[in-house]
Order: structure tokens, then sequence, then C-alpha cells
């Protein structure tokens, strides 16, 4: 059987679901499959080199069982640190990365006071740093890592109450209000989900950005002009349009989450897929950081 999809999403959770569905709005017909890499859940506390080593694992996986199209790697910690070395590692296929909004939020700034929310990887990475740079120059831009945001989302936000999610955000608010910010870079894909929630805590004067708009534009170019292409024959089965799958449940509560997720999304559960083994000839290779 060829087993092929259009586009396959990665993340190290569920942040990147919100991506899939801005894809899916673009374009209903494409068929799309989401890999939530729970097994090393969260990317933004490891080092460049686990980054790297543990996306390249759950690439190799994606394409070994649904050989896509297109990826889209649906993380921006996964995107500034690993994107350039997974293009090499995997040369076949095309890859769409994400990153942080930066130039978006330049253009949107009145004060020039622009707040960057994302991940401690994503903040501290120099990648960041040369967007900043290179958009934003004539801003200033206040990073705050929040880990505690983003484990909020992947393991509470869906069964949360409307006031504990606000009670959740504050922190970040009032730590980017404390600074005068007009503006909020959404720059890790897991506080897409609570955008809403964000906007509200900050009030009327703060915009609120990410990139999903952009990066579903992109992927939409990417795999249109490698339509001609002939998919090889994948080793699974074609998974369900939008199949939501986790590389591990570490509990019962964890499977709950998942499927309440789902249904909240009305996206099919896929259950849990086992990483492929690791190729030992071929060792990881060296983040770059050109995207």
């Amino acid at each position: 059987m060829n087993a092929s999809v259009d586009f396959a999403f990665l993340d190290s959770g569920t942040g990147g679901i919100p991506y899939m569905l801005a894809l899916k709005q673009k374009r209903p017909s494409a068929r799309c499959v989401y890999l939530g890499d729970s097994a090393h859940f969260p990317y933004g506390e490891k080092s460049s080199a686990e980054i790297v080593s543990c996306a390249e694992e759950a690439v190799r996986a994606i394409i070994g069982r649904w050989h896509p199209h297109a990826v889209v790697i649906a993380c921006n910690t996964i995107s500034v640190t690993a994107l350039s070395a997974l293009r090499e590692r995997f040369p076949s296929v095309p890859i769409v990365g994400t990153v942080p909004a930066i130039r978006l939020a330049a253009r949107v700034s009145e004060n020039r006071r622009i707040g960057f929310l994302a991940t401690n990887a994503s903040v501290r990475h120099p990648y960041s740093a040369r967007l900043i740079r290179d958009f934003a120059s004539d801003c200033q831009v206040f990073s705050r890592g929040d880990p505690d945001l983003v484990a909020f989302v992947e393991h509470r936000f869906f069964a949360a109450s409307h006031e504990e999610r606000l009670a959740a955000v504050r922190p970040a608010v009032d730590f980017f209000a404390a600074h005068g910010c007009d503006t909020i870079i959404l720059g890790c894909t897991h506080f897409t989900h609570i955008a809403g929630e964000l906007a509200e805590a900050a009030g009327p004067a703060v915009k609120v950005v990410d990139s999903r708009e952009g990066v579903a534009r992109q992927a939409l170019r990417v795999e249109q002009a490698d339509a001609g292409a002939v998919p090889e024959a994948a080793t699974g089965e074609l998974p369900p349009d939008m199949g939501f799958y986790v590389t591990a449940c570490r509990s019962p509560a964890d499977r709950a989450e998942y499927e309440a997720l789902c249904g909240h999304f009305a996206i099919p559960w896929g259950g849990e897929l086992s990483l492929l083994p690791r190729e030992a000839a071929q060792p990881a290779a060296a983040p770059l950081s050109r995207l």
C-alpha cells in the first residue's frame, strides 16, 4: 500500500494543532497527520544537541510511516534550533519551519516595545536574536521564556476553567505590561491555544501575533512546488485525516487529556506511535542556524 499524506506536522506535544487547522482552512482537501513527540516533551528545556537528535528521530518516524509530501515543523524551538540539520538529513522531503513572528510584530507595533513569549531555548537561541536585529532593530524587545505556561497548555488547558486559563497567562501579561509592550509575539506554538486568553488579559490596546497564517501559506507553496515528485511507499497504513498521534502516554491521565483534546477539535485520536530505531551509522548532524 502506498501510504502517503500531503502534510505531516511535528511538535513536542499539542502546540502545533492550530497550525494544522489553519492549513486545513486554506485547503480542506489536504490530507494531514500530526505527531506530538510527547516522549521528549518539553523540547524548550533541552540542549541544542538534544533537540536536533530528538527531532531527527521523530522526522525519521514520520517519513518512514507516512511519506508526506511536506513536513511542517509546527514548533518554534525545533525550527530555530534544528531546521537546517533536518533539511540536510532528509533532503528528499520539503521541510517547512515555524519561526517567531518578529517581522509582523515590528510592522504592527506603534510604540516600538514588543514582548517575545517563547520557550527558554527559543529565547536563548542566536537565530531569535538575529530575527530581532534584522526585522525589529528600531524596537525594544522584551523576552520571556515560560516553561510553566507551556506545561499548563500541554497538560491542563483543555480541562481548565476560563478563570484558571486567565490566571495561567497573568504572569506573562503582567511582565510585558510592566515593560509597556503594545505587541506580544507568541513565539511557541503552544501559546496559540491561549491567544484569546492572552488578548483578553492584556486588553484591547495590546496586539497578540503569531505565525499561523504565514506558515500555512508557505507549506502550501512548498507542497505545490514539489507536487511533481512521486512519493515512495511508506511502511504503515494511511492514517485518518488530521489523525493525532503521540510518541508516549506516560499515564492514563495523559491519554485521557489527549482524547479530550481530540474531541475538542473534532480530530481523530491515533494513539501512541513508537519511534523507529535510530540509525547508528548516521550520527546526528550539527545544528545550523540558517532557516
